[in-house]
């Protein structure tokens, strides 16, 4: 592992967020099908408050650490076979995901899965189904997802399945926060929605985090915007963390422009130019 310098690994202590973890993970091994590695000893952590970002590109092993956490793991026939989780100073990973739910910590699931079949205000309350409700408790809840989706009140009726993408996603997370995370895991938040649309999305997962001080952990390919509103990321790469760092140091970083965001000292690289990069690594060496 580096630093956001890719330099000596012995740096790794100057990177690690200066607030105590809300979320460690710690050393993790995972194993699919008792034969596929993908995650080989993974660790990263999440100080309360803020937003991280895991980066990579497909493949990297970003959604297999989120399902790691949240302990959907098992589901897929995947093994944690080293490391540990800690969740506000306790282990987690031998929790089920709705003790988990339950302990404020939430994901959303790449693809957003919404109940196709179901209205919009339908997909949100069932998000709400580890809580012991009133009525009016559950209105109020409703009304704050609507106060920061504005379209999913609009839309509130209309069936999940014939929404768009952009507002199927801002379902999802609204699900998400009607169990009353303090951490919500976002697995791909840009995927297949537009542009204007993924910054609407950014633009309220900021307003969560400084408003209602919701920590999040967000995997995304799109590292030019997750860099944006992060406050720390993580670059994986073959199921390792291969950089780490605070997000404006990430961003100005001469490796993370030329590999992940496509440009370098010399301007914008084409795809001839990059194709070959895996060899000009350093942290691939």
């Amino acid at each position: 592992m580096t630093t956001a310098t890719a330099s000596a690994p012995a740096a790794t202590s100057a990177a690690v967020p200066a607030i105590a973890p809300y979320l460690s993970v710690n050393n993790v091994e995972v194993i699919y099908d008792h034969v596929i590695l993908v995650l080989k000893g993974v660790s990263l952590q999440v100080p309360q408050g803020k937003i991280v970002a895991l980066l990579g590109a497909n493949g990297a092993g970003k959604s297999t650490t989120l399902k790691t956490i949240s302990t959907l793991l098992r589901g897929e026939r995947g093994d944690v076979t080293k490391g540990e989780v800690q969740f506000k100073g306790e282990r987690v990973d031998q929790l089920t995901p709705n003790e988990l739910v339950k302990r404020g910590l939430s994901q959303v699931m790449e693809g957003r899965h919404c109940f196709g079949h179901l209205t919009i205000e339908e997909n949100l309350l069932t998000g709400a189904y580890t809580r012991d409700l009133s009525r009016a408790q559950l209105k109020e809840a409703l009304e704050k997802v609507y106060h920061y989706f504005p379209r999913l009140r609009e839309r509130r009726a209309s069936q999940a399945g014939y929404t768009s993408g952009g507002e199927q996603q801002m379902c999802a997370i609204g699900r998400a926060l009607m169990a009353k995370p303090s951490m919500i895991l976002l697995d791909e938040p840009s995927m297949g929605i537009a542009p204007q649309i993924v910054d609407e999305i950014f633009g309220i997962v900021k307003d969560l985090n400084s408003k209602e001080q919701v920590s999040f952990l967000l995997a995304e390919q799109n590292t030019n915007v997750a860099l944006r509103y992060a406050d720390f990321g993580y670059i994986l790469e073959n199921g390792r963390v291969v950089m780490e760092g605070a997000a404006a140091d990430l961003a100005s970083n001469e490796d993370v422009k030329e590999f992940y965001l496509g440009v370098s000292g010399a301007g914008r690289k084409s795809f001839r130019d990059m194709k070959f990069y895996r060899r000009r690594k350093r942290w691939l060496a």
